[in-house]
């Protein structure tokens, strides 16, 4: 289950031990709303493995410049609190879930 998170949730799930996928999107954004049911889908995939976040640069502004989100949707992929890999832009269900697969 995607959780939608604020700066402060965000670092305490990246401090939890587990992969971390976040989904740094708006709600204006077409290619954002297009992922988003993809993004879920496999975070019930992969629950358990890894925590699925998102969240609204508009809301988290100082989230989305910390970590250099120029455009979106952009998924980070964080292991040990820090940044290893992005997907950006709307990519199909199988290549989302490749990444996923590469990060875990």
């Amino acid at each position: 289950m995607v959780k939608h998170v604020t700066k402060n949730e965000f670092e305490e799930i990246l401090n939890a031990g587990k992969p971390v996928f976040c989904d740094f999107w708006a709600s204006w954004c077409g290619p954002c709303r297009m992922l988003g049911p993809v993004f879920e889908e496999l975070s019930e995939k992969y629950e358990g493995k890894a925590e699925f976040v998102k969240v609204n640069v508009d809301e988290e502004e100082e989230l989305a410049m910390k970590y250099r989100i120029s455009s979106i949707p952009n998924v980070i992929a964080f292991k040990g609190g820090q940044p290893v890999d992005s997907s950006l832009g709307f990519v199909p269900a199988s290549a989302l879930e490749q990444f996923i697969e590469e990060n875990l």
